[in-house]
């Protein structure tokens, strides 16, 4: 009889024992038919699932009955059992393939498996369409309802999006217009293909810092803006061709290496570094450095304001900083005012434009931003530059803004995707912000991402689905047609107070504290990429974190714990006997688990000399070497050459070794290796339980003085 047939015979028995004691408790007149079904079963079968029992719950009670668990039995039907469980382990199918897995990513990455798994031309194309357009899922039950939400939302939403764009263009060192444009094109395409019915797209802060502080090494925006502008365009169109590479090929567990820890200490650096970039707009300097760590700032600050200036700018900007400050702080209060912050930006251009056009201030020293060219997006398509002496570099910055700008969109959609309980699609997201940015970069388009400032300003004005962006982004165009001329007289000192009001949201100290308390490792990762972004370049700051979170990675894999491990009394559980000490070791058994999901040449001879360090301790006493490998997933050669050296080191010193529990590509390599003929086809075992009562067993059957 196999062991299939017989786990199913013993459930069954295990099964009708059960319910026959339930009935028999409440006196139901079930129990006299279910004991006909009990004694139906054969009595060969009764008797070896009797006895199946009897060596699976040797110690405490019996799961199904409150009588003592019957002694352990070395009996030969009980060790043919124990064979069949073994031979569950050596005598499974092979896993997958590389090649197999790879096929079903590509497979999981278009969505085109029709449900009787049979592929089809026509099925294969509208399951991509889908994919790539998820409009096509949600419009049938888009309402009218739906629509006067989003219309509220798109509205109040492009409130905000209009003086932040110019701004963030401004940090860009783009003329006012191209940020208008990044409101255009990129929400319109989201729109159609994003799975977020939250996120607000469009030019965001930090991005805008890095165009600005990384291009400009390769072009003087201030000597040759045109150069500049093609820069921008390619880096531009290779960010949205990387990220979209990114999505169609599943690689987002690489956004995932800039850590958590690193983005919190990255942004808070970025946002002093960006404060005091706008120190030049609310001064009113007209020289100012081009480079971003704090100590150059400062000094270009020091030198500047021992030369004339204005203060008329400063009053400007300050005023109106607190003016939104206020009104943020009123939306706070009462949420049925949220649209006051959200209109406080735009509220602000416009009275400071009026007061400036009034008073004639711009003849007084108060800088304005003067010309802003009307239209609609114009083609860039001739700009766009694949074939310069440029494009290694552009390649390598539009790298570093496809990750920054990734994760801050995904990590804004997924936060209010949580509070709507809905999931969001990384993989969709990334092809989606993919395609946004190649075509804004042939619309004139810079790289624009998800806000987290305006994404709540949507969430709170209550948008039901993407429509909010195409509602900001026709908004936006009508502005660009009619109402570019009336920003003439808008004070560059505004544009400064705009950007900063929008910069606490990126400082999270809440969030440090956390990392201090919970993980120094996490704690030092984003300290690095802080003072990095902040003493050093952004560049150095993005490098510093990604150094730290890859060195956390490797010291964890490459010194991994290994525990020995205790049975809790009257159970087949073993636990850590530092983390339990109520746990007690089995007599001359040291059982041991391996945390580590890959053993491997990085951390292989460090697990085999703790474990012989482990046997040293106690060699004396211990006759059997169990090893827990259930936390192992994969292993190379050098774990298998690693497991042979330790049992070769056992086996002189009269100890065993037995492996428990494991994974399917672990034994499949270890067979292939001929590792488990080495060891012994009786001490590899489906659990930690098995090998410990069945190694003693056949211990003592060869005539060991291995007891329990």
């Amino acid at each position: 009889m196999n062991c299939t047939h017989i786990i199913q015979e013993h459930y069954i028995y295990s099964t009708l024992q059960g319910q026959l004691r339930a009935a028999k408790y409440s006196n139901t007149p079930e129990a006299s038919k279910i004991h006909a079904e009990l004694c139906c079963l054969p009595e060969s079968s009764r008797h070896q699932c009797d006895v199946m029992e009897s060596c699976q719950f040797s110690q405490g009670v019996h799961p199904n009955t409150s009588d003592p668990a019957m002694e352990p039995m070395a009996s030969e039907l009980c060790m043919s059992k124990r064979a069949d469980f073994a031979d569950m382990v050596l005598q499974g199918p092979e896993p997958p393939s590389l090649w197999y897995a790879l096929i079903g990513r590509l497979r999981e990455a278009v969505c085109y498996q029709s449900a009787d798994n049979h592929f089809t031309h026509s099925v294969c194309t509208m399951s991509i369409i889908h994919s790539l357009f998820p409009i096509l899922a949600w419009w049938k039950t888009y309402s009218l309802k739906s629509f006067r939400s989003d219309l509220m939302a798109g509205l109040t939403l492009a409130s905000l999006s209009i003086p932040q764009s110019i701004g963030y263009a401004n940090l860009a060192n783009l003329d006012p217009q191209y940020g208008l444009y990044t409101s255009v094109v990129p929400p319109l395409v989201y729109a159609v293909m994003g799975t977020s019915r939250e996120i607000a797209i469009g030019p965001v802060a930090i991005v805008s810092l890095l165009l600005s502080s990384m291009v400009q090494k390769i072009a003087d925006p201030a000597i040759d803006p045109a150069s500049y502008r093609k820069m921008i365009f390619t880096v531009t169109f290779l960010t949205g061709v990387i990220q979209f590479a990114f999505g169609l090929f599943r690689l987002g567990f690489l956004v995932d290496f800039l850590s958590r820890a690193a983005i919190t200490g990255f942004m808070g650096g970025a946002a002093i570094v960006i404060g005091l970039q706008q120190l030049k707009g609310l001064l009113g300097l007209s020289h100012f450095t081009s480079r971003t760590d704090v100590i150059s700032v400062i000094r270009a600050v020091w030198v500047s304001i021992h030369e004339p200036w204005h203060p008329e700018n400063f009053f400007i900007g300050c005023s109106f900083f607190l003016f939104i400050l206020g009104m943020r702080f009123i939306g706070r209060k009462n949420k049925k005012l949220f649209w006051v912050s959200a209109i406080a930006p735009v509220l602000s251009v416009a009275l400071s434009t009026l007061i400036v056009y009034m008073t004639r201030a711009d003849k007084h020293g108060v800088k304005i931003i003067q010309t802003v060219n009307a239209g609609i997006n114009e083609s860039s398509i001739k700009q766009i530059n694949l074939n310069g002496p440029y494009v290694t570099e552009c390649a390598k910055i539009a790298l570093v803004c496809a990750v920054i700008a990734l994760t801050e969109a995904i990590a804004v959609g997924r936060s209010f995707s949580v509070i709507n309980n809905y999931k969001l699609d990384g993989n969709k997201e990334m092809v989606a912000m993919g395609f946004m940015n190649v075509a804004g970069s042939l619309s004139s388009c810079y790289v624009a991402t998800g806000s987290f400032s305006r994404t709540a300003v949507n969430f709170t004005a209550g948008c039901k689905s993407a429509m909010s962006n195409v509602v900001m982004a026709v908004t936006v165009m009508v502005a660009l047609e009619l109402l570019t001329k009336l920003l003439y007289f808008t004070p560059v000192s505004i544009l400064a107070s705009i950007i900063l009001s929008a910069l606490p949201g990126l400082i999270n100290v809440q969030e440090v504290c956390i990392l201090w308390k919970v993980d120094k490792i996490d704690f030092l990762t984003c300290m690095g990429s802080f003072l990095g972004v902040l003493f050093g370049s952004v560049e150095i700051g993005l490098s510093v974190a990604i150094g730290v979170s890859f060195a956390k990675v490797i010291v964890h894999s490459a010194w991994p714990q290994v525990e020995i491990l205790g049975r809790l009394e009257g159970t087949n559980i073993f636990c850590n006997i530092k983390q339990y000490p109520m746990v007690c070791e089995t007599p001359a058994v040291l059982t041991i688990r391996v945390s580590t999901s890959f053993l491997c040449f990085v951390n292989a001879s460090f697990i085999r000399e703790k474990i012989t360090g482990c046997v040293i301790e106690k060699r004396e006493a211990i006759r059997l070497v169990v090893l827990d490998m259930s936390n192992v997933v994969n292993i190379d050669t050098a774990g298998l050459l690693a497991l042979e050296e330790l049992h070769k080191e056992l086996v002189p010193q009269g100890i065993q070794m037995a492996i428990a529990s494991l994974g399917w590509q672990v034994i499949h390599k270890m067979k292939l290796a001929q590792l488990v003929n080495g060891i012994g086809e009786d001490w590899i075992f489906l659990t930690v339980g098995k090998a410990v009562e069945a190694g003693l067993a056949i211990a003592n059957k060869k005539g060991s003085d291995l007891e329990c």
